[in-house]
């Protein structure tokens, strides 16, 4: 072969790399890859982490709970404890239903201790609650509803003794 003809041939080569392989080095266009699957998630997530109103909600160490929250357990649980029926799961010891050794064993910004037992909080309080942020969630710890980080158990927010009037 003569040498101008490998000569082209390789040029004609090396152009056809390159052509290949420039749209490998191209940027992506902008909002490729957020398309159909972003905006699905978006909306499976609306509401989520909101409360009645609808207004989506974060949560933050014990600045969660609003007053409306707190109208809403008393709601919930007043009328058990006034008539001298404590939640399920706790003994009535003239103490706002709290169970013996079952003080205060929380503290905000901190995990809960393994020990202390979570009851569900019941489904009308959840309702009136609204859906906690994502990967929260609302238990009852003796007689306190706590907001906690679902992995962890970190104490977010607390309502503080159902009993207090």
């Amino acid at each position: 072969m003569p040498m101008g003809v490998m000569q082209r041939s390789w040029t004609v080569a090396g152009l056809c790399v390159a052509l290949l392989a420039s749209d490998a080095w191209a940027d992506r266009p902008e909002g490729a890859g957020q398309g159909k699957h972003r905006r699905e998630q978006e909306t499976s997530r609306q509401g989520h982490g909101s409360d009645e109103a609808g207004e989506v909600r974060q949560a933050r160490l014990g600045a969660y709970f609003e007053p409306s929250h707190h109208q809403a357990v008393r709601d919930v649980y007043g009328p058990a404890i006034t008539q001298g029926r404590c939640p399920p799961g706790l003994a009535k010891k003239g103490n706002g239903c709290l169970p013996p050794g079952q003080a205060k064993r929380w503290v905000i910004g901190q995990s809960l201790p393994p020990d202390v037992v979570l009851y569900p909080v019941p489904p009308a309080l959840q309702v009136r609650l609204g859906t906690p942020p994502a990967g929260y969630k609302y238990v009852r710890a003796a007689s306190d509803i706590l907001l906690i980080a679902v992995g962890t158990s970190m104490v977010m927010d607390a309502i503080e003794d159902l009993g207090a009037r």
